[in-house]
């Protein structure tokens, strides 16, 4: 026998990120199972498939068993966008085998699959449920076909037609004893879990037979749609032409004492956090620094967690984003996860060419997480991180700080550390008035200006003062004037 890789030819799924979690595409002719609870969509995804491949060529049969009637089915998914009505009794053929299960005997439920597969030869089937299928009674005597003995016949039987087949059903966890399992090619899993009001789902290939794929849980949402799949994004397929020495191509913040402390700007493509307390001017300076870069001809893209985008930010802020020359990203979907931020972000950033990308803040995005994202929220950022600065873009992230003199923190789980630079805003008080500073805590690469600036706000936005000298203890909170000739307090 010859066997030629190349014959194994991969379909692309017609659903977003599935085909990057599969490792390109699903295997043509393979034997697969979509598994996982009541209302995890496996229906939705066995639809989604069938509509997005199937073609007047490639003809598909959709058996259904002892779930919903076909005409129910049909009412329901017709709301998805995927949903082409032209496409029954055309490219799709609906099979009910109710009948045929009502005597509990499989070889009749075999044959009748077999008789509608030979009549309309057909490249793609599917069987909804395989639960109900491997529940069936088994009549005795000579004649009875066990589950296994049925399951099996079936996957050779289809092979040999050189259909790509999948069975969908209620399986509630993996290691459910079935023969099913050990006979198929794919297994595709769907999970969902309920913490509080936040309902998050999430897909595993736990087997594809013959290609790699991406191994973890990965989140996915349906919507009218139908299902898109949020996977890990892989930097190479995000990597732009990156300047050859980012310190020499610097891009101005829109505060000029900023720039200056910087060295002559943030160098492009690097990664910053600016953190500080509730009203320190946080989403002041970012606003600068999208504003700045429209005013030089760069395109920009704001997630915003914590206010509208125009709120509180100025009116040119507004008038960019409402003449697009800001994009700004959907944050307000629930049970929201990080890789799907990243390829929100990721999408915007290619569709507009943006160079400068703000998220604003990580605290309020930690809160915007579904739950059961939190615990491993410093592993998704470094991804976040990771992919966004693989574009070429320069990202800005604000992080609220407690101002507890004593503990300095600058972003929620000890992320600080994957950035490039940060940028430290604090509260002092002095001769019983509230000032601010500024300081550049890190630049990796470059030399910057070690002091403590002053700053202020007004109309027109940041603007940097003098350096807060004669003063020791100003970040530890007790700020104590040193003595002008001797230089002691």
């Amino acid at each position: 026998m010859n066997l030629d890789r190349a014959m194994i030819r991969r379909l692309s799924t017609g659903v977003p990120g599935l085909d990057d979690v599969l490792g390109g595409g699903l295997p043509e002719f393979s034997f697969n199972l979509i598994a996982g609870p009541p209302g995890s969509g496996k229906t939705t995804l066995a639809h989604q498939l069938m509509f997005a491949l199937a073609t007047p060529e490639r003809r598909a049969l959709y058996f259904t068993v002892l779930g919903e009637p076909p005409i129910k089915m049909l009412r329901y998914q017709q709301q998805f966008d995927f949903f082409q009505l032209d496409r029954l009794n055309n490219a799709i053929r609906f099979v009910n085998l109710a009948d045929d299960m009502a005597g509990g005997d499989l070889h009749q439920v075999l044959a009748r699959i077999v008789a509608e597969v030979e009549q309309h030869q057909p490249g793609l089937v599917f069987v909804d449920s395989f639960r109900a299928l491997l529940g069936a009674t088994i009549p005795p005597g000579p004649s009875g076909m066990t589950a296994e003995r049925f399951v099996h016949e079936l996957g050779v039987k289809l092979a040999s037609w050189q259909a790509t087949t999948f069975l969908v059903g209620e399986a509630f966890h993996e290691a459910e004893p079935s023969p099913i399992f050990t006979v198929s090619d794919g297994l595709i899993w769907l999970r969902q879990s309920v913490h509080g009001n936040s309902m998050v789902r999430k897909m595993e290939i736990i087997k594809m037979r013959g290609q790699g794929t991406v191994p973890g849980l990965h989140t996915f949402r349906i919507d009218h749609s139908g299902l898109r799949v949020f996977a890990p994004q892989p930097l190479a397929t995000y990597r732009d032409e990156l300047p050859p020495d980012p310190l020499a191509a610097r891009q101005l913040t829109g505060v000029t004492g900023l720039d200056r402390m910087l060295g002559g700007g943030l160098p492009r493509g690097y990664s910053v956090l600016v953190a500080g307390p509730s009203g320190s001017g946080k989403s002041l300076l970012a606003a600068s620094f999208l504003v700045e870069g429209a005013r030089l001809g760069e395109v920009g893209v704001l997630a915003a967690f914590e206010q509208r985008p125009t709120r509180s930010r100025g009116a040119a802020m507004k008038a960019l984003v409402d003449s697009a020359r800001i994009a700004v990203v959907d944050t307000r979907a629930q049970s929201l996860s990080v890789d799907e931020l990243a390829l929100l972000l990721i999408e915007e950033i290619r569709r507009v060419r943006a160079t400068r990308v703000v998220i604003d803040s990580l605290s309020g995005f930690e809160l915007a997480l579904a739950p059961t994202f939190r615990g491993d929220f410093r592993e998704s950022l470094a991804r976040l991180v990771a992919a966004l600065a693989s574009t070429g873009a320069t990202l800005m992230m604000t992080s609220e700080l407690e101002d507890r003199y004593d503990d300095l923190r600058f972003s929620p789980g000890g992320t600080a550390f994957l950035t490039d630079a940060i940028i430290l805003q604090r509260y002092v008080e002095l001769d019983g008035r509230l000032d601010r500073l500024m300081a550049v805590v890190k630049l990796r690469g470059s030399a910057h200006a070690k002091e403590l600036m002053a700053f202020d706000i007004d109309d027109d936005g940041l603007h940097v003062g003098q350096a807060m000298q004669g003063y020791e203890g100003l970040l530890a909170g007790r700020p104590r004037r040193l003595a002008p000739e001797t230089g002691t307090a």
